[in-house]
């Protein structure tokens, strides 16, 4: 059953025709925060454009400038005869030393996951100098696809040292690998961080709910605990659709 129309006077909408700013761009940044604090939930309905317009004072180019906007960011669909429905918002990740579960957790996502593959494999040379190993030594793979509102979101493929943590499949379909390392008494303590963008593969755009060639985020992390000692290589991907990462830049 839909969700009843939402009010853009209960949301606190409006727009300052004395700012600078475009009034298209003021709306739709009023909209994506009211989806991203929960205001405006997944299968909220905005209505038609000529109703918004007309409910918020605006011209219809101007409302449906700001809802395309939106929609461009995978936030909100047009739905024929329904009107424009919100989808989820988009998951906006610090660069910190945290989870993705932790994270979608937090922000009230409701993570879930499936494991791919839970394994013991030698180390190729590239794993074996992130964890500081020989090369060929055994090393757990973990490979999982994270989702969030039933909907999926990364490929997270981890190694690390054989034998550090009990890592048993269905512990990992229940929480975050994090909070497994910390339950078994391993304490992060910083990680090194690359963060890039690629086109998906056939296969990672099937697990992924992707066209072949959508644009995905790629991280690669290798953490560490308070010794020093590597715990963890992490090479994930994310679909740019669903998925930022947020920066604070300082000046020196």
């Amino acid at each position: 059953m839909p969700k009843p129309i939402a009010d853009p006077v209960a949301l606190e909408l409006g727009v300052d025709r004395s700012s600078p700013v475009p009034l298209y761009y003021q709306l739709s940044q009023q909209l994506e925060a009211a989806i991203e604090q929960g205001r405006l939930a997944p299968g909220s309905l905005l209505g038609n454009e000529i109703e918004l317009a007309a409910r918020l004072g605006l011209s219809r180019p101007t409302v449906r400038q700001a809802i395309q906007s939106l929609v461009d960011k995978g936030l909100m669909v047009r739905r024929r005869g329904v009107g424009t429905q919100v989808v989820h918002s988009q998951v906006k990740r610090p660069l910190e030393l945290s989870s993705l579960y932790d994270d979608l957790e937090a922000a009230g996502q409701r993570p879930a996951t499936r494991v791919l593959r839970n394994q013991v494999e030698p180390a190729t040379a590239r794993i074996a100098a992130a964890l500081g190993v020989p090369e060929g030594t055994e090393v757990q793979l973990v490979e999982r696809l994270r989702s969030a509102h039933d909907e999926p979101m990364a490929l997270l493929r981890n190694h690390l040292p054989a034998g550090l943590v009990d890592l048993g499949t269905e512990r990992l379909e229940a929480t975050g690998l994090y909070r497994i390392m910390r339950t078994a008494g391993i304490t992060l303590h910083s990680a090194r961080q690359s963060v890039g963008a690629r086109l998906a593969t056939a296969e990672e755009a099937a697990q992924l709910a992707e066209p072949e060639g959508a644009p995905l985020l790629t991280m690669e992390r290798t953490t560490y605990d308070d010794t020093g000692r590597a715990v963890e290589f992490a090479s994930h991907v994310y679909r740019a659709s669903r998925y930022a990462f947020d920066f604070q830049l300082l000046v020196r």
